[in-house]
């Protein structure tokens, strides 16, 4: 049993448009996580944090991170070891690229492997799913590439959607957030049949998309009515940044998770074009963005 360790996670763009709750992609930008076991004798935890926005992670046993760890421990029913925990963020908080969801697993890994992995992938990826509520930025955190996930507490059945290489993702990130609570609140409560329809259709086409890299079907596929109409008033400059991305040469461009971070996908030709118009827009707005031509991280949460 190791005493020391470094759990790797990377961030998640969840929906993909009209995969709402269902699909995610884990990509190549990443949170890690140093556990270190304490003596008995030292306190419970000791948190440290580094990053640009390291001041607004908690450091006490309110932290996600270590609620996750403690967590896996109860689970077990074991008294959870004393730890040292040092976080080195490069995720964006509150941004709509699965923050949380590192935390989650990050913390849930780095236990499992504390306690000499009693548990297979299958149960850390259940227990992950319970605490976030929703499977779509957890499972590509702990599994890598592109999932779809559907069903139900012990009955959760994930499948790996192909993603073509030659699709690249590009995500601008503004300095704004929005959080998901109130990205929640403002979609509705009930749908028309045919919104349903139209989500339906352009999902089975975003799957057949991404493993092809068909252009025409990537841009009608990332359309969706059930939750980008109602959220993008939340996000400014929307429109001006989608439209710029279009210009570039993207295939087209969905809101990340919750946003307000924006995702376009494009070829290997156009990225740099892409990154640059989305950021010069965004720049227009009076809003300085992180743009980052980024890739799909295969592998998941990893134990260095």
């Amino acid at each position: 049993m190791t005493n020391s360790l470094i759990i790797t996670v990377p961030a998640t763009t969840a929906n993909i448009g009209p995969g709402f709750d269902c699909i995610g992609a884990a990509l190549t930008l990443y949170n890690q996580f140093h556990f270190t076991l304490l003596s008995a004798s030292d306190e419970d935890v000791k948190i440290t944090v580094k990053g640009t926005e390291a001041d607004r992670v908690s450091t006490d046993k309110n932290n996600l991170l270590y609620k996750s760890f403690v967590k896996l421990y109860q689970h077990l029913g074991k008294k959870p070891p004393n730890v040292a925990i040092e976080i080195q963020l490069g995720v964006p908080l509150a941004r709509g690229l699965g923050s949380s969801a590192t935390a989650i697993v990050g913390g849930l890994v780095g236990a499992n492997q504390l306690a000499g992995t009693p548990l297979d992938t299958k149960e850390v990826m259940e227990l992950a799913i319970a605490m976030e509520g929703h499977p779509d930025n957890v499972v590509p955190a702990l599994l890598g590439n592109c999932r779809l996930s559907t069903g139900e507490a012990g009955n959760w059945q994930i499948c790996e959607i192909p993603w073509k290489n030659e699709i690249i993702p590009v995500v601008a990130i503004p300095d704004f957030e929005l959080s998901t609570e109130e990205a929640r609140s403002v979609l509705p409560v009930q749908i028309s049949r045919s919104d349903a329809i139209f989500n339906i259709a352009r999902l089975g086409l975003l799957l057949r998309g991404l493993e092809t890299g068909r252009e025409d079907w990537l841009r009608v596929a990332m359309e969706d009515k059930l939750h980008q109409p109602y959220r993008q008033g939340l996000i400014r400059g929307y429109e001006t940044v989608k439209l710029a991305a279009l210009s570039a040469g993207a295939f087209g461009m969905v809101i990340s998770g919750a946003g307000p971070t924006l995702l376009a996908l494009c070829d290997r030709d156009c990225a740099s074009s892409v990154a640059s118009a989305m950021r010069e827009a965004w720049k227009n707005e009076g809003i300085v963005a992180d743009v980052r031509v980024l890739a799909l991280d295969p592998q998941g949460a990893r134990v260095n």
